[in-house]
């Protein structure tokens, strides 16, 4: 009997049809009868004290049921890791917007002189701007002493002092990246609705409910057990949706209005006040010999975290440790700092650290290639790793294959073929090595032979929920569509450490798997009994099982065994790598050396990955990746005016629209290695990481600028030529 093949097809998102009718429930969609809205007052100023909060205007107001201040949570302080945020201002403000109490409300400031470059504020006489900066939980390192700097890490292989001195060539550079906002279509928002024992049930846009959960307990020192976190659609995430925001706000006025409340953010708030990605400033220093191997090479990160560390999951950018790339270098020092601004807090985007430490790499690999005198590409696959080689941090990689997608990428792209003046192109690689966490799933057959699976995901719009039927759907042999989905809440389901890292595939396709194998051996064991046949004369086809005498549908089996078939798959491993995916990307513009602009004509990007589960998903995310990376090397920052945001919308943050994309050329080189299931691999960052450099790269081959700081601009481009001419 042929098999169906589910798994490796091209199957649209199972929940698009919700999504597009309007069924699927967000949390902006919870409504109670009796439910208030809350707002909140943000200040005007980067920096200051509070000298006086008034809020009797406020309360005077018809309407007004609640008003909380910083003084009703003095000293309370919330994170994802790192507790440094006080719910609402608790006598100093650390940036423009950030939240003081509900609107109407007159407060009076002594204004202070705000910090806003992240080297100012680690110069020595720079003030502090959180003096108990060494009390705080969650740091990731402990600090010699208190700083600016509340993150300082570093990591080294080899001796890089030596690789310096027997270098024949040292090439130094200065890298800057910009603020950029995630730009998800749903902006945050959550209803929560308090209760007598002090716990409260929550409704939020969060792609990590258990951790959620446990921060309002550990911010408000309540039992985790007293918080409900309950399931909601995401309408976008990009990394944006795995902080609190506005929920302990809400949970206040929950409280003392004895009402659910309803807050929810407006583009506006987004910008000021939301979690954008950090900006950076990296100094790479590189010592090569004059046959072009690396010998030393030093990476030191500042990354301006703006107020807070609250927003930063691991505390830390895991990106910026991997940043060198996937070469053999024997030396290499990678220090990181994240630094207290008075700007807008930052936290986690697709990738965090990645694209600004690659973006620096990536651009000096073809600075030192020019020294050389060198071709870029031929620079890089001299110095690729291999199988089993260290990466630049010394962890161990396996089946790499860079040397196969790179030479893949330069046939694809045509990367060597004739090209007119003024048309340059760019490379630009990567390997990731994919996080992992831990999970549960659960798999249902009632006596109808009904399938549900159940789990505590939160489908982000990556798809994840129609991998999981792909799987349950190949292994059971039954139509992907008949199965239903399940997402429990935090009372429903065990510990969870949610979707995000791109390993949502690895943790719950794992899981969902081991569940379906435990499944089928239910299944064939109650067969076992009903046909009194051995196991092994047993095969699932056709929503069945079948032996050499009969077919028997699962609900016949599961009604003959008297009981709902029930069983778990559980996935835990936070083991990183050791294979790794790989990316090679290549960018081909045309810039016009009367202006600076530049025209992005081709890309052609080659993935080396494990098994596609399913290449429609697989390549939205690629798609979507490149063109994130395209607004992030072109058009989209955010600005400041004074420590203040001040690209308020999506007229002043320019997003890339389908005219800016040219046609995607796109590659994927399977293999049968991987950490998901069926030796898949990760997909969901890699696209982004190496755009911004591919792109700056070609626009040095076009016009011989080396633009160092991104995005690149038309004026920066045209400044370049002017001083070459």
């Amino acid at each position: 009997m042929k098999r169906k093949k589910i798994v490796g097809r091209s199957i649209p998102r199972a929940e698009s049809v919700e999504k597009v009718a309007g069924r699927a429930v967000y949390a902006v969609d919870v409504v109670f009868p009796d439910m208030l809205c809350g707002r909140v007052l943000r200040s005007p100023i980067a920096h200051g004290r509070i000298k006086r909060i008034d809020v009797d205007g406020a309360l005077a107001l018809p309407g007004v049921r609640a008003v909380v201040t910083g003084l009703d949570v003095k000293g309370v302080k919330i994170g994802r890791q790192i507790y440094d945020m006080p719910v609402l201002a608790d006598g100093v403000v650390r940036f423009a917007g950030e939240k003081i109490a509900l609107e109407k409300i007159d407060v009076e400031y002594e204004e202070l002189s705000p910090l806003l470059d992240p080297r100012e504020a680690l110069s020595p006489g720079a003030p502090l701007l959180h003096p108990q900066v060494m009390e705080y939980k969650g740091l990731p390192g402990k600090l010699p002493a208190p700083s600016n700097a509340l993150v300082q890490l570093s990591w080294k292989k080899g001796d890089v002092e030596d690789g310096f001195r027997r270098a024949d060539l040292i090439v130094e550079n200065t890298f800057q990246t910009q603020v950029v906002h995630q730009a998800y279509i749903e902006p945050h928002s959550c209803v929560v609705k308090a209760n007598e024992s002090g716990g409260a049930e929550i409704w939020a846009c969060s792609k990590v409910p258990f951790a959620l959960r446990d921060q309002m307990a550990t911010a408000f020192g309540i039992a985790a057990e007293k918080f409900l976190v309950h399931p909601c659609n995401i309408g976008g995430d990009f990394g944006g949706k795995g902080d609190f925001m506005d929920v302990p706000v809400a949970y206040l006025l929950s409280l003392k209005s004895r009402r659910p409340v309803k807050m929810v953010m407006d583009y506006g708030d987004e910008f000021i006040a939301g979690n954008p990605r950090h900006a950076s400033i990296v100094k790479v220093k590189s010592g090569v010999s004059r046959d072009g191997r690396i010998l030393a090479h030093h990476m030191d990160f500042v990354f301006d975290s703006g107020a807070y560390g609250a927003f930063k999951p691991i505390g830390y950018l895991f990106g910026a440790h991997e940043a060198a790339g996937p070469y053999r270098m024997e030396s290499v020092l990678i220090e990181e700092k994240i630094v207290y601004t008075n700007k807008v807090p930052c936290g986690h985007m697709r990738a965090p650290g990645d694209p600004q430490g690659v973006f620096a790499n990536e651009s000096q690999m073809d600075l030192i290639a020019k020294e050389l005198r060198m071709d870029p590409a031929r620079f890089r696959r001299l110095n690729l790793m291999q199988d089993g080689d260290e990466s630049p941090v010394g962890r161990k990689i396996s089946h790499i294959k860079a040397r196969e997608t790179l030479d893949r990428l330069l046939k694809e792209s045509k990367y060597y073929s004739r090209k007119k003046p003024n048309i340059g192109r760019g490379l630009a690689l990567i390997q990731w090595l994919a996080l992992g966490g831990e999970c549960s799933v659960f798999i249902r057959i009632d006596d109808a032979g009904r399938i549900t699976i159940s789990t505590a995901m939160q489908d982000q719009g990556a798809g994840a929920g129609t991998v999981l039927r792909q799987i349950v759907a190949d292994e059971l042999q039954i139509d992907w569509q008949a199965i239903a989905l399940e997402t429990l809440d935090t009372a429903s389901a065990p510990v969870d450490t949610g979707v995000g890292a791109s390993r949502a595939t690895r943790t719950y396709g794992n899981a969902c798997y081991e569940a379906v194998i435990k499944a089928k051996q239910e299944l064939f064991s109650a067969a076992t009994q009903i046909l009194a046949a051995d196991h092994g004369d047993f095969i699932i086809a056709n929503g069945g099982v079948s032996s050499k005498k009969k077919w028997l549908s699962y609900g016949e089996i599961v009604k003959a065994n008297g009981a709902s078939i029930v069983v778990e798959g559980h996935y835990h491993n936070h083991e990183i790598g050791p294979q790794a995916s790989m990316c090679a990307q290549m960018a081909e513009v045309e810039v016009d050396p009367e202006s600076g602009e530049i025209k992005l004509r081709r890309f052609a990007s080659v993935h080396h990955a494990g098994k596609v589960l399913n290449p429609l998903l697989h390549n939205g995310q690629i798609d979507g990746g490149i063109v994130m990376g395209v607004g992030y090397a072109l058009t989209e920052e955010l600005l400041f005016a004074d420590g203040k945001v001040t690209t308020l919308h999506f007229g002043d943050y320019k997003i890339p629209t389908i005219r800016d994309i040219p046609q995607l050329h796109k590659v994927v080189l399977e293999t049968s290695v991987g950490r998901g299931p069926y030796n898949s691999m990760s997909i969901g960052e890699t696209p982004i990481i190496t755009v911004a450099p591919a792109i700056a790269n070609a626009v040095y081959d076009a016009v011989g600028v080396s633009i160092k700081s991104i995005p690149l601009t038309a004026e920066k481009v045209l400044a370049g030529i002017k001083q070459l001419r």
